[in-house]
């Protein structure tokens, strides 16, 4: 088929979901190269993939409620787009949409459409089950005729950022970051048994580094973290912003994390990750590229949780229960550390 003239993108957010849209954007770029691409993305996120060039940003700021709707339309206004694609499925994001005029509405199969998400849509991308969250977005060049057959992100990294990191991680002595908040405080492990896995890494020989934003919910997990560890780790907590980190993910050669945003950066970057898996199938939502160094105790939550198998639950059921990531053992976390740290440090 001819190239669209022009394209827009909706996923606002969040931070790990965004890095699963750029190898799309990839895609796009490379099949046609004169298409317009807009993108109507978080204020946050906007932070992290604002510079990607070719790509004109729309920010939404979801904080503004109507009024952040309203600013999107407002800079829309007047433009029309061959495709839509509307890659969230959240009523916010559908009524978002609505203010977004294209010939084509593309958006979720049935299976994973809610919140009225039909109702603004008028087609649809193949309905499949068992594919990691990357894999569906990507999907979304199929309706216009293409295939996503390779992933790519090359997000840029400014030179300033790459300074500061080499600041904080001088030299090439193997670094573990240890980011461990996520936005869902149930996927979270124990401050107690992240010092444990740090200490140990400590105690082998490797830079430990602890991360994290700037929220208060983060800073009392790194106070809670620090607490408890026996080698004080480097606290940067706080200290970096998403280019920073992504700096940072580039010197390291491993980063400790639930499932959060800072995995998928991790990994859009090249550095390997040791996620901890229980409340959420790292199959659908864990380091695409290579999750060798996981912990996965989502079968096991189930079992214990909801009663079966995770074979026998819907594709991409969360199982956010308080306790759940106390099924993952430090003994496991260390035993992952030790086979990445052997492949890695070979």
């Amino acid at each position: 088929m001819s190239a669209p003239a022009s394209i827009c993108l909706l996923r606002t957010s969040a931070i790990g979901d965004v890095t699963h849209v750029v190898p799309l954007v990839r895609t796009l770029q490379q099949a046609w190269p004169q298409t317009r691409l807009t993108w109507v993305v978080g204020k946050l996120e906007r932070r992290l993939v604002g510079d990607l060039p070719g790509v004109e940003f729309i920010t939404f700021d979801k904080a503004a409620g109507w009024a952040g709707i309203r600013a999107v339309r407002d800079a829309l206004r007047g433009q029309r787009f061959d495709a839509l694609l509307q890659m969230q499925v959240a009523m916010r994001s559908n009524l978002l949409s609505l203010g977004i005029k294209a010939k084509r509405r593309i958006g979720y199969d049935h299976a994973r459409a809610k919140d009225l998400h039909g109702l603004v849509v008028n087609e649809r991308i193949p309905a499949r089950t068992g594919e990691h969250v990357l894999e569906a977005i990507g999907s979304f060049c199929e309706p216009l005729g293409l295939k996503q057959t390779a992933v790519r992100w090359d997000i840029p990294i400014p030179e300033e950022a790459h300074a500061w990191a080499a600041e904080q991680l001088p030299g090439d002595t193997p670094t573990l970051l240890v980011s461990p908040t996520s936005s869902h405080a149930l996927r979270n492990w124990r401050p107690e048994r992240y010092a444990a896995v740090m200490d140990h890494a400590a105690q082998r020989g490797w830079r430990v580094a602890l991360i994290g934003g700037p929220s208060s919910d983060e800073r009392n997990m790194a106070d809670a973290v620090l607490a408890a560890c026996r080698h004080a780790p480097m606290d940067l907590t706080g200290k970096d912003t998403l280019k920073r980190l992504m700096a940072m993910l580039t010197r390291a050669q491993l980063v400790l994390t639930p499932d959060s945003g800072p995995m998928h950066m991790a990994n859009a970057v090249g550095c390997k990750v040791l996620g901890l898996h229980a409340a959420s199938n790292p199959d659908r939502s864990g380091p695409y590229s290579d999750r060798r160094w996981c912990v996965n105790k989502y079968d096991q939550a189930s079992r214990k949780y909801l009663g079966k198998p995770a074979s026998d639950i819907p594709w991409g059921s969360k199982i956010e229960k308080p306790g759940v990531m106390d099924l993952i053992e430090i003994d496991e976390v260390i035993e992952r550390f030790e086979a990445a740290s052997a492949y890695l440090l070979l």
